[in-house]
């Protein structure tokens, strides 16, 4: 399952925006905790009520809450809870807008997964080099790993350093911490919910901007769907930040979604971008991909429209798709197999 990394300094409110993301509470944990985040999605909404299906299961990802970095970079926690985010896939930064600059909780935390993938750099190199002397094909990851740690050591973090695509690449063994994809949240106060979406532009194409004091309320965590909707209208936010969040960090996982739908279960499948049919029929089932034979498939809004599976079958707007066949985000499959 795809994994998310969600760091804040203590009091960013990351806590309760991971509370509004899994409904778990973490307030005061010491420790990594994991919750699973539903990905809300519409598309499986509408195709449920369309099949009338007995049961709904929507797309998921992990994330893994680290308690709060201490304010000071390079002091307390932060290093060694950080190095327990090595296996996530991405990470989501929680910023301050109470009184302080998001872009310096952004200089905060930033120098400190600086701070612990120098050290992660500066034992891989040693240990490389040493191997080196017998095995010439670990030159080019030598040669990344002194790039980085020459940007590291004068305070860069990977990402937004001039190493190349390749280079990162070769950089994939040490698990860099800032060699992950970052998505940036700014937790903004109830005084100033209405320069939301000013304070998230400062920070660049893709921020988002929440009030974790709502979106975290027991009350709303609680509740669910219309009864969520409600309660948030009511307290002054118009559009959760929990659908955008989850959609945002799904994509940039590289992650997609297929469905298959039917009255006993509507689902959605989480993909790899770019996958061909037999790798998604292999996420419902391994049998599924070993005896691949064809996937019948069309594209959600058009089943929609013709009302049913069975009738697009009978109007012959199913496709047959064969092994090569790249999925595409909102198609809707059957996979037929031999084993």
């Amino acid at each position: 399952m795809e994994h998310l990394g969600l760091v804040g300094l203590a009091d960013s409110g990351h806590d309760r925006l991971f509370a509004a993301l899994t409904g778990m509470e973490v307030g005061g944990a010491a420790e990594r905790t994991v919750g699973v985040v539903r990905l809300p999605d519409e598309r499986l909404d509408r195709l449920a009520a369309m099949s009338e299906s007995q049961k709904v299961v929507p797309a998921t990802f992990e994330i893994a809450y680290v308690p709060g970095l201490a304010p000071e970079p390079g002091k307390g926690l932060g290093s060694r809870l950080l190095g327990t985010l090595r296996d996530c896939d991405a990470i989501l930064f929680v910023l301050r807008a109470d009184g302080v600059d998001p872009a310096d909780d952004l200089a905060t935390i930033e120098y400190e997964l600086v701070l612990a993938d120098l050290a992660s750099v500066e034992q891989r190199l040693g240990k490389q080099q040493r191997l080196a002397k017998g095995d010439k094909s670990l030159l080019p990851e030598i040669a990344a790993l002194e790039r980085a740690l020459a940007a590291l050591g004068d305070g860069t973090p990977v990402w937004r350093s001039d190493l190349s695509e390749d280079e990162r690449a070769h950089l994939a063994p040490v698990f860099l911490l800032t060699n992950k994809p970052v998505l940036l949240v700014v937790d903004v106060p109830l005084d100033r919910m209405d320069e939301t979406a000013t304070i998230a532009e400062g920070l660049g194409e893709g921020a988002l901007g929440c009030c974790t004091e709502i979106e975290g309320d027991p009350d709303v965590v609680a509740a669910t769907g219309e009864e969520r909707a409600s309660l948030l209208a009511d307290l002054g936010v118009t559009e959760s930040v929990v659908p955008r969040l989850a959609r945002a960090a799904y994509l940039m996982l590289g992650r997609r979604t297929f469905f298959t739908t039917g009255d006993k279960e509507s689902r959605a499948w989480t993909f790899r971008a770019g996958a061909r049919a037999p790798e998604c029929a292999g996420v419902i089932h391994s049998d599924l991909q070993r005896g691949f034979i064809r996937a019948e498939v069309i594209h959600w809004d058009e089943l929609l429209e013709i009302g049913g599976w069975s009738k697009a079958k009978d109007v012959g707007k199913l496709r047959v798709e064969g092994k090569e066949y790249e999925v595409a985000d909102g198609d809707v499959l059957e996979i037929r197999f031999n084993v």
